[in-house]
């Protein structure tokens, strides 16, 4: 691994800033992962009770958006060395040369400080304070101190993927609550899962520049084994909201179907079922993207009844 970062670090020319081009600096905010966070937020932001102006609630998720899109372009110029080894993210900007690391780095940090104060400006404190705890804990905790330390570094990294309902929540309330929370938890403890089923097929990826991934570390029983008693705990999470009252019977059922399968899929890669874990992957995502947007729809629907 040290000869190939080394070699990186060699033969890697990146491009002067004024080569770089727009969509470069765009692919700098990982626009897949920002995509989850303005779905997530607008969930937030739609569930929570009260009414906020319209163009405040757009401001407030452009500018979620671009804070956690900052956090993305940390994360890419901390960990360009091991991005250019890596086959899974090779082509990204800055070791394929289009953007150079001190573009990013500068990019993320003004993108970084203006979504927060900004937030702060037109919203609330409270959003604005969630906003920059988030961007600490993926470009900090995560990146720089928990990835290439720990086998945990999914589970305690995962907090700052499951932020942006909490910072949706508070743009409209300016507090943050026990339903609030509850979206935190149901993010937070599908992460593991969703992410280890994952890592069960690239694990190579990882090894190859020692970054501690469960599997590579543990071995893939250990992982299917977290893969299941994490799954066990994300899906009453998710179920939750009805019985707390912030979602209604639709909802109800439509979360417990879908945990009923989502634990299936679990047993499957716990048992090591052939190919469950890429079929676990792909489930999940339409699990919290389904979880999600019930609870929106139900509330939308809801509103214009009453």
């Amino acid at each position: 691994m040290a000869d190939s970062l080394t070699s990186y670090s060699e033969s890697a020319q990146p491009s002067r800033s004024g080569e770089a081009e727009a969509r470069d600096f765009f692919a700098l905010l990982k626009p897949r992962v920002m995509s989850l966070v303005i779905f997530t937020a607008l969930v937030g932001l739609v569930a929570a009770p009260g009414e906020m102006n319209p163009v405040l609630a757009f401001a407030a998720i452009v500018l979620i958006a671009v804070g956690a899109g900052a956090s993305g372009a940390l994360n890419m110029w901390y960990d360009a060395d091991i991005d250019a080894v890596m086959d899974r993210t090779a082509k990204r900007p800055i070791p394929a040369g289009k953007v150079t690391p001190g573009d990013a780095l500068g990019f993320g940090l003004t993108l970084s400080v203006a979504s927060v104060v900004l937030l702060g400006l037109m919203v609330n404190l409270t959003s604005a304070a969630l906003l920059a705890l988030t961007i600490f804990f993926y470009a900090i905790i995560y990146t720089m101190w928990l990835k290439r330390r720990t086998p945990h570094n999914i589970v305690i990294g995962g907090a700052a993927g499951a932020f942006p309902p909490m910072i949706g929540w508070a743009a409209v309330t300016d507090s943050v609550t026990v339903e609030s929370m509850v979206l935190f938890g149901i993010i937070f403890l599908w992460t593991p899962p969703h992410f280890w089923a994952l890592s069960l097929f690239i694990s190579k990826d990882y090894e190859k520049v020692n970054v501690p991934m469960l599997p590579v570390v543990a071995g893939v029983a250990e992982t299917r084994r977290q893969i299941l008693l994490y799954s066990l705990l994300v899906v009453p999470c998710g179920i939750a909201p009805y019985f707390l009252d912030f979602a209604g019977p639709v909802y109800g059922i439509v979360s417990s179907l879908l945990g009923a399968w989502f634990l299936t899929l679990a047993i499957m890669v716990w048992r090591g079922t052939e190919k469950a874990d890429r079929k676990l992957f792909a489930f999940s995502i339409l699990y919290l993207f389904a979880l999600f947007a019930t609870l929106a729809a139900e509330r939308v629907i809801t509103g214009w009844i009453a």
